[in-house]
């Protein structure tokens, strides 16, 4: 198998797919200036929850992030030249980790594939033609990748779509409340409500999501449905670009199809002046190292499979718990409102009173308070501010009341535990999370629209 992955195709996808992705980064760098989400998620805050382990990175909450966003954006003009672009996607890679790694309170699925993709782009040969790369360098010019610098990326995409239409599989999905939910809620023209308030149109959507996702890659792989794949996902992600408001990953998403092309195709659509390979000059090509293929590329491939399993391992539902919801493509499956109240006890003095969340926190930030690691991360941050004055303190959360799909739950965090000492597990279930199934004193129920969390 490795050899046959190793072998020489055309690279014309490859060579347009990083034209596509430089040009998505540099909007996404740009938009994010002009927009204000640098602002509102790093410029303008007190603190910032980063995920667990990535504190160090607080010092992107400052002007420090206009910066990295105008170096992404320059990074992503040459990526898209082919201008050092070893370096220029090495850098994009850092860079992107960093402002993915940094905060949680704008978290998208799409900003972990974006930065999946970046690393992919470092082991690719995507400056071998069309490049500045190659007029400075013409050692490096090539009308041909190894097959596996192709593939990877339909089959990264593949697991993406595979998982999601398995995270859509739960009642709540298949009785369309997600879907009601999201379009009743949409603040959109009069003349479009009555269809956003249609339960026939919300429940169209949500099996169309199902049967997108989980039949775009197989109509896309064979060539007597992929013109019909290529109609849909145009009507797919435009839809949802219009509606949702995604950002870019809509595009992103399109700019994949370009590898369910023939080679040919794709070369003869985006690439005119490419001379074509010929089958004297497929067999003078040379494949590149292996080892990146068999130490890199594949157990990337298995890390990206069995990581959104990994909740099967953990006690609990990760609709509720969210233990092993990030990293596993749930993506658009639930609402989740609420806010935690925290109490502080001086451990000198022995005295209680109830922490201000809006000392620290954005009202944006403040909406994140009703998942346990941002509710643990929190108790930490808490203990931090009354440090500086001076004080030890114990923290608890005395009401963590969530909804999910407008049902109630009455308290996610034990109440008794003092977070603010306890120790994050990377890999087990967190003790302090109730279960709202076995709670005898647990509420469950189902609210209206109109009602609102108190």
């Amino acid at each position: 198998m490795i050899k046959k992955l190793s072998q020489p195709i055309e690279n014309a996808p490859l060579i347009v797919f990083r034209i596509f992705f430089g040009l998505i980064f540099l909007f996404e760098s740009v938009g994010s200036l002009l927009t204000g989400w640098a602002t509102n998620n790093y410029a303008n805050v007190k603190t910032n929850f980063t995920f667990i382990g990535f504190e160090w990175l607080s010092f992107l909450n400052s002007e420090i992030i206009y910066g990295v966003f105008a170096v992404m954006a320059l990074l992503s003009i040459r990526i898209i030249l082919g201008a050092n672009y070893r370096i220029s996607i090495i850098g994009l890679f850092i860079l992107w980790g960093m402002v993915y790694l940094g905060q949680k309170t704008s978290y998208n699925n799409h900003y972990y594939l974006m930065w999946l993709i970046t690393f992919l782009m470092c082991w690719v040969p995507a400056n071998a033609y069309a490049s500045v790369d190659c007029k400075k360098n013409p050692a490096i010019y090539s009308l041909t990748a190894p097959r596996w610098s192709i593939y990877i990326f339909p089959t990264m995409i593949a697991i993406v779509y595979f998982y999601a239409t398995i995270a859509k599989l739960y009642p709540d999905w298949l009785q369309a409340v997600v879907t009601r939910d999201m379009f009743v809620a949409m603040d959109k023209p009069d003349f479009l409500k009555p269809l956003f308030h249609n339960h026939t149109f919300h429940y169209f959507i949500a099996y169309m999501g199902i049967l997108f996702d989980g039949l775009i890659i197989p109509a896309l792989l064979f060539r007597k449905t992929r013109v019909i794949a290529i109609i849909a996902s145009l009507i797919f992600h435009i839809f949802n670009s219009v509606t949702l408001q995604i950002g870019v990953f809509p595009y992103f998403a399109l700019a994949f199809c370009i590898f369910f092309f023939p080679p040919e195709t794709i070369r003869a659509f985006f690439l005119r002046k490419k001379t074509p390979l010929s089958e004297v000059s497929l067999k003078k090509s040379t494949s590149t190292n292996r080892a990146i293929l068999t130490y890199i590329i594949i157990p990337f491939v298995a890390l990206q499979v069995l990581l959104p399993l990994r909740h099967w391992l953990i006690p609990g539902d990760v609709l509720y718990t969210e233990e092993g919801h990030r990293l596993s493509w749930r993506m658009m499956l639930r609402s989740r409102r609420g806010e935690a109240v925290f109490k502080v006890k001086d451990i000198q003095t022995g005295e209680f009173e109830r922490f201000d969340n809006s000392v620290l926190l954005t009202p944006k930030q403040r909406q994140r308070l009703n998942s346990p690691d941002v509710i643990w991360q929190m108790a930490q941050k808490i203990k931090e501010y009354y440090l500086e004055q001076g004080k030890n303190v114990e923290v608890y959360c005395i009401k963590s009341a969530v909804t999910i799909n407008k049902t109630y739950h009455n308290q996610l965090i034990d109440p008794e535990v003092d977070l603010a000492n306890e120790p994050w597990h990377w890999f087990t279930h967190e003790s302090w999370i109730l279960d709202p199934n076995s709670r005898p004193k647990g509420i469950r129920k189902v609210l209206k629209p109109h009602q609102h969390l108190k």
